[in-house]
């Protein structure tokens, strides 16, 4: 079961890739959006509520088993929240969307913007998620930005 667990939390082996293994993590994160993209924003909301709930005891169960805080190899917190930042856009239509929300995504978890950056001295699991959720929904506000502004730019309403 432990080991179940630890599959879980490195992605499936993305998390052992030798370079970026966050941001192969993630990529796994669009596979998870893409499952959740056919339900209403409602449900999408409460199932990355739970997908972020779910990743704690998952994240937190393989920093016990690597013995190091946050190891490089733990992602799950990458993939369960990546969705957060695509809640309530229609990326399914605009598929350049994606694209941009992952870069965000990546770069919002990387700078780790207060309070983003505090939650992550949090023990376990929660300060393995809780930085990934933060970050996540400031990449979900700058997203939205991106849309609406690329609308208004480039696909003005007549």
């Amino acid at each position: 079961m432990r080991m179940a667990v630890v599959w879980l939390a490195s992605g499936f082996g993305l998390g052992y890739s030798p370079v970026a293994p966050g941001t192969a993590g993630a990529l796994l994160g669009i596979v998870v959006a893409a499952l959740l993209s056919p339900l209403g924003l409602a449900w999408q909301i409460v199932l990355c509520a739970i997908l972020a709930a779910v990743a704690v005891p998952i994240c937190g169960a393989a920093e016990e088993h690597f013995g190091r805080t946050d190891d490089r190899r733990i992602v799950a917190d990458e993939y369960l929240t990546f969705p957060l930042c695509l809640l309530g856009l229609p990326w399914v239509t605009h598929l350049w969307i994606l694209p941009v929300a992952f870069v965000v995504n990546r770069i919002m978890d990387i700078v780790k913007i207060p309070p983003a950056h505090q939650a992550q001295s949090l023990a376990g699991g929660m300060g393995i998620v809780l930085d990934d959720v933060i970050s996540s929904l400031y990449a979900l506000a700058i997203n939205h930005a991106i849309f609406a502004l690329a609308m208004r730019w480039f696909l003005p309403v007549p």
